[in-house]
This record gives C-alpha cells, structure tokens and sequence, in this order.
C-alpha cells in the first residue's frame, strides 16, 4: 500500500519544453500516491490540446488538477492560477493524497515558490502616462526585464498590449513585496536537465510529431469556432506561426523553421528564468535528463523523507 506524504510536502517537477515533465511527474504520482497541479499557462484553456502540449494520454489514472479549466478565447492570469492553486493543495492535501506541482511556466512556478500571495492588476493611470512618453523599442526593452521567459510575443507586436503586459508585471512585482505570505508549502524542486543539443534534438522531434499529429487541424478547429486569428495569436508561439501558415502568410516549411527557431528560443530563456529562481533562494535538484529519471527523483524524494 503507497503511503501518503505530510500535507506541508510537495515534489515540485520543472524543466523546459520537451524535457519530459509530465511522464516523470506521472510516474511519481503512481508512486507516491499523488496527484499532479500543472503550472502551465496554456493548458488551463479547453481545446488547446496539442499546441499547448497537454500530453494528456500520459496521466492514464492519476489525477491532475488546472488543465482544461477555461474556455478558450478567455484570459487567465498568474493570480487566478495562484488562487486556484492554493485551494487545490488544500483539498489534495486534506484528502491524504501528495500534491505534485508540475510545469515550465516560471512565473506560475514562482508564484508558488516564492511564497507570495499575487494580485489583481487594475489599470494603473500613472503608470500609464509615464508610459506615453516612452518609444515602442524602449517599451518592449521593459517588459523584457520584467519578464524575462515572455512566451507571449505578440505582446510585444502591440503598443497597448505592451503596455498592459508591462502594468501587469510591475503590478505582480510590487505584489511580492506588499502581499500576505502563502499558507507554507514545503517544495522539493526537481529540474530536469539536458545537454542543450541533445534538447534542441527532442524539440524538433516534438514539434514534428504535433504536428503530424492534428496541431495544424486544431488550430483550424479553434479559429473556426469563433476566436479571431489576433487572439490565438495570445496563447503563444504554436498558435501565432501556425495560425500565419493557414492565413497564407508563410508557406508551411518556412513556419515549421521559424516556429522550431522559436520554441527553442523560448527553451533558453525558460532555463533563464529557472537560474533566476535559484538565485532567488529555490533550491532545485537537477537530475541527468537522458539518466533513469524516475530512479534519481525517487531518491531525491526519499533523501527528503517521503515515502
């Protein structure tokens, strides 16, 4: 019979795109008795399936938590996923069960780590005309600062969506150092780790079975039922270049180069943003992607007293 962890303890599985996060979170959910919170932005939305790399045959019957919660065409933000959850630790938690936090989104990530408790954003006036004066270059220079693994960039194609992301990043900044403290988690962080060419390898391979397997198709589907081609342009860089190939923008070699270029890009600054963390004061556990991935966590996890 598997034995439950302490409600304070929870393995947290990170790692850039296409370094195996969900098959190792699941494998010790099966093991541990637990169930698995994704720290993803995108997978929270309904039928954003293969752009968002959901991988959802790979739960099999382990529960998981923040994935198909929105409609799609909806926003969410890092302070709902931060109030949803603290009330799905709670309940994974108070039912005996070990909460596994799993995902690449590093402020969602953070939000959680670091312990703050994040707010609603409203317009900030102020902020707003200390903006005005500022060039579009000087603008997208900011938000990179503040937000340093943008998946988003489209928010940087657009002057008042830039402006509103740069509100939005300050507002959450200032919250850490205003808000109320979490109720305690107690993290062991595990990051997986590849050699960068053997990764770089790993995401054309995934890119090129999402695509074979119906990325282009559902993409189709979404703007076919009602969401505008500006606004898949929002859930990120799968959506933007392919939503460009269907509108006959770019022929499709030339969006599986530039979206591949992208993604990998995108890797790279994740690995930023996790270095960031550790600097910060997380400590992460980096187990050897191309090892048994499972054997190392489980010890990790052991060395830590969950059994």
């Amino acid at each position: 019979m598997t034995e439950t962890a302490t409600p304070r303890d929870m393995p947290v599985v990170l790692g850039p795109t296409a370094s195996g996060k969900t098959r190792l979170a699941v494998g010790l959910a099966r093991e541990f008795g637990g169930e698995i919170i994704s720290a993803d932005s995108r997978q929270v939305f309904r039928g954003m399936d293969i752009g968002s790399g959901k991988d959802l045959h790979e739960y099999g019957e382990v529960p998981y938590h923040l994935i198909d919660i929105v409609a799609a065409g909806e926003e969410f933000s890092v302070f709902e996923f931060q109030r949803r959850f603290i009330d799905r630790y709670s309940d994974i938690s108070a039912r005996g069960a070990l909460p596994i936090l799993c995902g690449g989104s590093g402020m969602y990530l953070d939000a959680v780590l670091r312990g703050y408790r994040m707010i609603e954003v409203p317009h900030n006036e102020a902020l707003r005309a200390e903006l005005a004066s500022k060039s579009d270059d000087e603008l997208k220079e900011e938000l990179w600062r503040l937000k340093p693994d943008l998946h988003n960039s489209t928010d940087l194609v657009d002057r008042a969506r830039t402006v509103r992301a740069i509100e939005i990043a300050r507002g959450e900044a200032e919250s850490v150092l205003k808000s109320e403290p979490l109720p305690p988690v107690q993290a062991i962080v595990i990051g997986i780790h590849w050699e960068r060419e053997i990764l770089r390898q790993r995401i054309t391979a995934r890119l090129r079975e999402r695509l074979d397997n119906g990325m282009i198709e559902e993409v189709e589907h979404l703007h076919a039922g009602g969401i505008a081609w500006e606004r898949l342009d929002y859930y990120g860089l799968e959506y933007r270049f392919v939503g460009a190939y269907l509108r006959g923008d770019m022929g499709k070699n030339d969006m599986f180069q530039r979206l591949n270029s992208a993604i990998h890009n995108f890797a790279k600054r994740q690995g930023n943003w996790f270095r960031r963390m550790e600097h910060h004061g997380v400590v992460v556990h980096w187990i050897d992607g191309s090892g048994d991935q499972l054997l190392q966590a489980r010890e990790i996890l052991r060395r830590a007293g969950i059994r």
